[in-house]
């Protein structure tokens, strides 16, 4: 396994070519470029807040703002943002790339680096766009913005741990991949980014931090909302499950690396 992560270190200048490549191409192949990233999550947030921001307004106390809603989705949206786009990709990453895996010889772990540096990447563009508008909004929270960095590695740790674990076995069992299509459309709905816990009964409230990402989710909302560091007691558990993930999904793929390209 060693020997592993020594082979990533010295194709290192390929990840990070690849992930600028595949940055910068987004750009060139269409007009809007790079700004389709953003435009789906915040069409979601557009829409919820047509539809729910007279109920669930009233239900933000602490947020002196008319806009306090929308605000509170974007707070959680992007970070469920970062959370998909690993997870969605990186389950596809080595059957895409079989063609390549079979002509080239080079560390298979990079390819699911590419996709974390990608989604990487996205997230700082969503992130400076989510700020403008916050502007615009007559919101703009920086005393806690330096936990950001936190929240992002525990959210990325998740779901590379995820993502590699169900991208290695989607190899062998196809069927994975499009079952983690529906499972994430009911895991978003799981989060609470659109609607508050405080909303839901007492069991269902704590039915819901055994979701990894609820804490992580209110983490942001504490940074980005309500401009205040994480709980760190909400993070204790995502961080676990977060080492636990990536520490199985590593086993795995060490183990079943060989096999792969055979299948593929």
């Amino acid at each position: 396994m060693k020997n592993m992560f020594i082979r990533l270190w010295a194709y290192r200048y390929f990840i990070l070519s690849s992930i600028k490549t595949e940055f910068t191409a987004r750009f060139i192949r269409s007009k809007l470029g790079g700004l389709w990233i953003i435009i789906h999550p915040l069409a979601q947030v557009l829409v919820y807040a047509l539809i729910l921001s007279q109920i669930m307004t009233a239900k933000l106390p602490g947020v002196d703002s008319t806009y306090s809603y929308p605000i509170y989705i974007l707070s959680g949206i992007i970070g469920w943002t970062l959370f998909s786009e690993i997870v969605n990709k990186s389950l596809n990453v080595f059957i895409v790339n079989g063609n390549l895996l079979k002509k080239m010889s080079f560390p298979k772990l990079a390819l699911p680096l590419i996709v974390m540096g990608g989604a990487f990447l996205n997230f700082i563009l969503f992130f400076i766009i989510m700020f403008i508008v916050f502007g615009f909004l007559g919101h703009l929270p920086y005393h806690a913005l330096h936990w950001l960095p936190l929240l992002v590695l525990l959210t990325v740790s998740l779901a590379m741990g995820l993502g590699l674990f169900l991208g290695t076995l989607n190899v062998f069992i196809r069927d994975i991949g499009q079952m983690m299509e529906v499972v994430l459309n009911f895991w978003f709905w799981l989060t609470p980014i659109v609607y508050m816990p405080n909303i839901l009964p007492e069991n269902y409230q704590e039915l819901l931090m055994l979701n990894p990402l609820t804490g992580i989710v209110m983490g942001y909302q504490n940074v980005l909302l309500y401009d205040k560091a994480p709980d760190f007691n909400l993070l204790m558990y995502p961080t676990i499950i977060a080492l636990i993930s990536l520490s199985l999904a590593i086993i795995i793929f060490y183990k079943a690396r060989e096999e792969m390209t055979d299948v593929l």
